[in-house]
């Protein structure tokens, strides 16, 4: 399979490529398809941090395409980690639930980094939803001892067949979609608090993702120190 265009640019900009091993399949529920993978030395040669991502590049008709994916629980003295797939209809999904056990798949790594903020916060405020679950789960495991507060948008129950890693210390509040994601934007942004000592991550939908973090920076006045946003896909 030919890398296209994306390929060449991350390679360019410092991309390192490694082939994955799929050593281990199961269903969640019939909602998400969990891997476990030989990482290639990837571990050893990037090491890790909390939300850490990869691209997995796919064939679609042909066509290389590149989709990101959270590692979950990467484990560098054995190199591997796992991840998780929702399942719809779509190339990264199909190519999951066909894995069998010695199937490869190309990864790159770049544009992944994220550091905790010295000193510690002393609360985690986290936004996400099913796709960024892995990476929220990362940061609870990452900060276990952080009382965090958190909200994650779901589309239908199914969603939710993945749990949250969430301590007593951690308070999670599971938002249904509505109204485009309005329902959740309107949901945070009146419970969210301005406070010197906590931290904010914002990883949900584009266009909510966007409308939180400009309440978060310009209504509440949090500092770009205290926060990290991304969104992780885009409604059509």
């Amino acid at each position: 399979m030919k890398r296209n265009w994306e390929g060449l640019v991350l390679k360019a900009m410092g991309g390192r490529d490694f082939r994955l091993t799929v050593r281990g399949t199961e269903s969640v529920d019939g909602h998400y398809q969990r891997l476990l993978l030989d990482d290639g030395g990837l571990l050893a040669a990037c090491g890790t941090h909390p939300t850490m991502w990869i691209r997995l590049w796919f064939d679609l008709d042909g066509r290389a395409h590149q989709r990101a994916y959270t590692l979950v629980d990467p484990d560098p003295a054995t190199g591997r980690f796992t991840l998780e797939f929702a399942i719809h209809d779509g190339p990264a999904a199909n190519w999951a639930g066909a894995a069998r056990v010695g199937d490869t798949i190309d990864a790159t790594v770049q544009g992944s980094a994220f550091q905790l903020p010295d000193p510690t916060p002393e609360h985690l405020y986290l936004v996400g939803d099913a796709a960024s679950l892995p990476a929220v789960n990362s940061l609870l495991d990452a900060a276990a001892d952080i009382p965090a507060t958190v909200w994650l948008e779901y589309a239908h129950d199914g969603e939710k067949a993945l749990s949250p890693r969430a301590r007593a210390h951690h308070e999670v509040t599971w938002v249904p979609r509505r109204d485009h994601g309005r329902h959740l934007v309107d949901t945070v942004c009146a419970a969210l608090p301005a406070a010197d000592t906590a931290y904010y991550w914002v990883a949900c939908e584009a266009a909510s993702t966007r409308e939180i973090t400009r309440h978060l920076r310009r209504t509440l006045g949090v500092g770009k120190a205290q926060l990290s946003s991304l969104g992780y896909w885009r409604a059509g």
